[in-house]
């Protein structure tokens, strides 16, 4: 790929570099399941996470008060600005760990750039990824770096939570109410957004769920279903959780938390190349709002919120920060998403 010519007031921009960024880059659900589903398992001795059924992280106990957490995510650059895009990759890195009700501990870098990619945005992401894992507690400490056609950037995490209190996508129950903790349009934005709409949700993507786990935590068992909306969108991470509850998960697409200029693209149809992934994903899929409302919920978010189904008593008590939105609630039936 030929290297764009920028002027120095310019820069180097990162999407012209790459041809699908951020958490859209991912596999679709579908298809990641079926490979999942070939892999072996094991029994190992402490092991309260792992790919049977896989989570957001995996978690081992190391003692009976202490366990560890890992995760790994990386992907193409969804911004231009280098500084911005190893911030987020951070963010979304780090909210696997938070999605668990862990604190983030330890980084690594995983890293592949073209060979005549600039060193000095190289250093400006590295620096500004390092920065983020530091403000929530953890430390970069290392990494690896291969040569690849297009750039990618993500972290392989360590944090610790008490085993007895890790957050599972499992556990929903009827009458719990839906809440999330950030506006949703990430994919859309990056992809067709003015300036003023990218800077925003760049503003969102760059904020890290660890607030938004404490407040969690805090709400001790009242919490009973948690996960972060990255690549599958809010319908296929509230799938995930009405399928293993056995619950119908209900949102209300006027409830919706949306980033400044979601609504307007998803109105004017454009839509990601995740959309038909993520509708498929979805076994039991029910709508009866317009199909661009339901495509808000099918958009892939890099560093999204955290997804969570508590007790209706705990409601006042977590929105009264003003970070979480409540979205919906839960309902018994078999397993769903239903938007109305």
């Amino acid at each position: 790929m030929a290297v764009q010519e920028m002027s120095e007031d310019q820069g180097i921009r990162l999407t012209e570099w790459t041809t699908c960024g951020g958490c859209a880059a991912k596999f679709g659900a579908g298809l990641l399941s079926e490979i999942l589903a070939t892999l072996p398992t094991h029994e190992v001795d402490g092991l309260h996470v792992g790919l049977a059924p896989f989570d957001d992280a995996a978690v081992l106990e190391i003692t009976p008060e202490l366990a560890l957490v890992s995760t790994v995510d990386f992907f193409p650059p969804l911004v231009d600005d280098p500084a911005d895009f190893g911030a987020i990759a951070a963010s979304n890195a780090c909210s696997d760990i938070f999605a668990m009700g862990g604190e983030v501990r330890l980084a690594v870098n995983i890293a592949a750039f073209p060979e005549d990619f600039p060193t000095d945005a190289i250093a400006s992401l590295l620096e500004a990824a390092s920065e983020t894992v530091a403000a929530v507690g953890g430390v970069v400490a290392g990494g690896h770096t291969i040569r690849n056609a297009e750039p990618i950037f993500g972290l392989a995490v360590q944090g610790i939570v008490h085993p007895r209190y890790v957050f599972r996508k499992v556990g929903a129950q009827p009458g719990d109410v839906v809440i999330l903790s950030k506006p949703l349009g990430t994919g859309l934005i990056t992809s067709r957004g003015s300036h003023a709409e990218i800077q925003g949700a760049i503003r969102g993507m760059r904020q890290t769920n660890r607030q938004a786990m404490a407040e969690l935590r805090a709400l001790g068992e009242s919490v009973h279903a948690v996960t972060d909306v990255t690549g599958f969108g809010l319908a296929g991470h509230s799938w995930e959780i009405a399928e293993r509850s056995g619950v119908v998960v209900q949102v209300r697409a006027d409830a919706l938390p949306l980033y400044e200029g979601a609504r307007r693209l998803a109105r004017e149809g454009h839509r990601t190349g995740a959309d038909s992934k993520n509708r498929d994903y979805v076994k039991r899929l029910d709508s009866v709002v317009e199909d661009w409302l339901l495509a808000l919920t099918l958009d892939p978010q890099t560093s999204g919120g955290l997804l969570a189904t508590v007790d209706e008593a705990s409601v006042r008590q977590i929105t009264s920060s003003g970070l979480f939105t409540v979205i919906g609630t839960c309902h018994a039936g078999e397993s769903a998403f239903v938007l109305s």
